[in-house]
């Protein structure tokens, strides 16, 4: 997915820009002395072309929208550069074939690896490995089990997720009284999943004349979340607000909605796809905000990626180097602010 914002020098995949200028320090005698450079007088990752960085990209199979916005977004972001090359490798869901991919990359002696594992316990050695030799990597989302096979980290906050939509659910419902609210959560044996349900429910916790009345778990699929928001719907005849943790899955739980006929209550959608971005903007359902997992955060660690291959850091921070974990945040997209997200919308 093209970008239609320059992040100049930004490496968060935020949709501020940030600048800044060079600092002397002060002199504190008559005699002149050789200005000492301060902290921000430092290389910054910026477009401004450097030495040439093979990128080595390894990412899972693209077999939901949101994974082949990763695709896109990290193929788009290394084509701004004319110092870099991507290597990218065919994703694949299956473990031991993405562990190959790697070893494949690390043999081609690439500079810098980004790498978004299928499984990323599986697949905590090959990042070991690679950083063993010397290559650094730059662990997309999905985390390794340590951070001796990562050099930087980046990704989304799964409990910030929940904890936004908890809110925005709660500052919508918070004058009504007895007002019940239900998830359609992703699959429940991920880890990621639970941390969505964990940040909802303590954000609820604020709002004490709203309580969960169920919570129905799918599979992160259009089939999924239309047969799940089915039964939702038989089981529960009245509530006020929905969470869906999936866009994708909300594809198939705006179906549901619609053939049941329902339209007595607010829906949540998240990650940020565009077909609910698109629907927030015509208002014409049940959706009305979706919380952003950005899949621009591929861009983000293309950014990271080239930054360690020439030894920069971070715009606009006092640093020498690359922060070794960045969180994205999980922003809330309604009908006030979805004009300005639209252009981040995957398919």
């Amino acid at each position: 997915m093209p970008e239609t914002t320059s992040r100049r020098g930004l490496l968060f995949g935020a949709a501020a820009a940030v600048t800044t200028g060079g600092l002397l320090t002060a002199c504190t005698s008559n005699e002149p002395k050789e200005a000492k450079p301060a902290a921000n007088d430092k290389p910054a990752a910026d477009d401004k072309p450097g030495k040439h960085v093979t990128i080595g990209f390894a990412g899972p199979q693209a077999d939901h929208g949101w994974l082949n916005a990763i695709n896109d977004n990290a193929t788009e972001r290394a084509k701004k550069y004319s110092d870099v090359t991507l290597e990218a490798t065919e994703g694949s869901n299956d473990t031991a074939a993405q562990i190959g991919q790697v070893e494949t990359l690390i043999n081609k002696k690439v500079d810098v690896l980004v790498i978004l594992p299928a499984d990323g316990k599986a697949l905590t050695q090959v990042g070991l490995k690679a950083m063993r030799a010397g290559i650094p990597v730059v662990n997309l989302d999905r985390i390794f089990n340590t951070p001796q096979a990562y050099r930087c980290w980046i990704g989304g906050d799964n409990y910030g997720m929940g904890l936004s939509a908890g809110n925005y659910i709660g500052e919508q419902l918070k004058d009504k009284k007895n007002a019940k609210v239900v998830e359609l959560a992703g699959l429940d044996n991920l880890e990621l999943t639970k941390q969505r349900s964990q940040g909802f429910d303590d954000a609820l916790k604020n709002f004490p004349n709203i309580k969960k009345v169920a919570r129905q778990a799918a599979e992160f699929t259009v089939e999924s979340g239309q047969s799940k928001m089915a039964q939702l719907l038989q089981a529960q005849k009245n509530f006020d607000a929905l969470w869906n943790h999936d866009d994708d899955q909300g594809v198939g739980a705006l179906r549901a909605i619609k053939q049941a006929g329902r339209d007595d209550f607010l829906m949540v959608g998240g990650a940020g796809a565009l077909s609910a971005m698109q629907a927030i903007e015509a208002g014409n359902s049940v959706l009305k905000a979706t919380v952003l997992y950005p899949p621009t955060m591929a861009a983000s660690a293309i950014d990271l990626a080239r930054a360690l291959g020439q030894g920069k850091g971070v715009s606009g921070m006092a640093e020498f180097e690359i922060p070794a974990h960045v969180t994205l945040f999980s922003a809330v997209v309604d009908k006030d602010n979805v004009a300005q997200y639209m252009p981040t919308g995957f398919k």
